[in-house]
């Protein structure tokens, strides 16, 4: 047996090699063996190649910002959202060694500008910084030219405004409940001024009326300088509005405060106490955030939420922003994305019982 089997070896082996030649461990094939050899090696060294050529792009690609950089604002020059900017885009600029330069594009209540950063490309070279008047226009207006959740990248929430409850110091009431008390014992309830339809400024006066349980009758005003006017002749017997503009009406004694719409109590109304302890869940008060078009690359995502948080960080924007009354808020993408989204759908609400329509 032991033979038969070593016949059979020789014999595979005679078949395989018939010229009965012998090859070294090692030492080069030759023919077809060679050739499949040098196609093996042509491959590793093709591979070795598309590898460092690949590296050689990743190294050599540009970094982010390589140009000039777009800060879109979309309300008009001299606001806050416009002021507040140009602290972003001066800090920004020193950081990136590039120029940011702010866009005022304004219209339909903020829209225009949010639609061309919807459509801008996305690079990071295009971005907006917006209030809570985005969340309030996905059911303001419907039939935008873009999504808000889908075509619009949340990437910091950076400062929030309160809203202030005045009302005209001939309106016997001292608190928030003497307020409501009065509108239930008035038989017509209380009016109060906005600075237009589906404004924070009165969605937050349907708001009080809805948690309440009394008439308010809404006044609308064509922006914040007439409220203020109707408010100090008393045209109007409350308003809910912005705590800079009135600073100077509570200090001179010509209009009376009763509570801030943030849900904590603000270090710009030190004295004031929060709707949300009256009426838990109260808030409306402005915020403001950065966006970038949706499909950013994550790392140029990830540098543009650290930079503004750097630039928010800084002793002269932070003292900027307490003169205007804003308080930094730090909140990065994944917890703005789903607060915008709450804000969305308290708004969608209020927007439903104001019967509020774009105007």
């Amino acid at each position: 047996m032991h033979g038969f089997g070593s016949m059979r070896t020789g014999e595979r082996a005679r078949r395989r090699n018939p010229q009965g030649t012998t090859r070294v461990a090692g030492t080069p094939r030759t023919g077809r063996g060679r050739a499949r050899g040098l196609a093996r090696a042509g491959c590793v060294a093709l591979l070795a190649g598309a590898s460092a050529m690949a590296c050689a792009q990743t190294s050599t690609a540009p970094a982010f910002p390589a140009r000039a950089v777009r800060l879109i604002v979309p309300f008009a020059p001299g606001g806050g959202a416009d002021v507040l900017g140009r602290l972003f885009a001066l800090k920004l600029g020193e950081a990136w060694g590039r120029p940011v330069v702010v866009e005022n594009r304004t219209g339909a209540g903020g829209n225009v500008g949010a639609e061309t950063t919807a459509r801008a490309v996305a690079d990071g070279h295009t971005a907006m910084l917006t209030t809570n008047s985005l969340a309030v226009n996905v059911t303001l207006y419907p039939k935008a030219g873009y999504s808000a959740l889908t075509d619009l990248a949340p990437v910091a929430l950076v400062a929030r405004v309160p809203l202030v409850l005045v009302v005209h110091p001939s309106v016997p009431a001292r608190s928030v409940r003497e307020l409501v008390e009065l509108a239930r014992r008035r038989p017509g309830g209380i009016n109060f001024g906005s600075n237009g339809s589906g404004t924070t400024s009165h969605l937050s006066g349907v708001y009080l009326g809805e948690l309440a349980r009394i008439r308010v009758e809404h006044i609308p005003y064509k922006g914040a300088g007439a409220v203020f006017s109707a408010l100090l002749a008393g045209e109007v017997d409350m308003g809910f509005v912005g705590a800079i503009g009135a600073q100077p009406h509570l200090k001179s004694g010509r209009l009376r405060g009763l509570a801030v719409t943030t849900t904590t109590p603000s270090a710009v109304m030190p004295g004031l106490p929060t709707m949300a302890s009256v009426y838990p869940g109260f808030e409306t008060d402005a915020w403001y955030g950065v966006f970038l078009p949706a499909g950013v690359p994550a790392g140029v995502l990830a540098k543009w939420h650290e930079d503004v948080m750097k630039a928010q960080g800084a002793a002269d924007v932070r003292a900027a922003m307490a003169r205007d009354g804003a308080e930094a808020v730090a909140m990065g993408p994944t917890d703005f994305a789903a607060f915008f989204r709450t804000e969305i759908d308290k708004y969608a609400k209020l927007i439903r019982l104001s019967g509020a329509r774009a105007e």
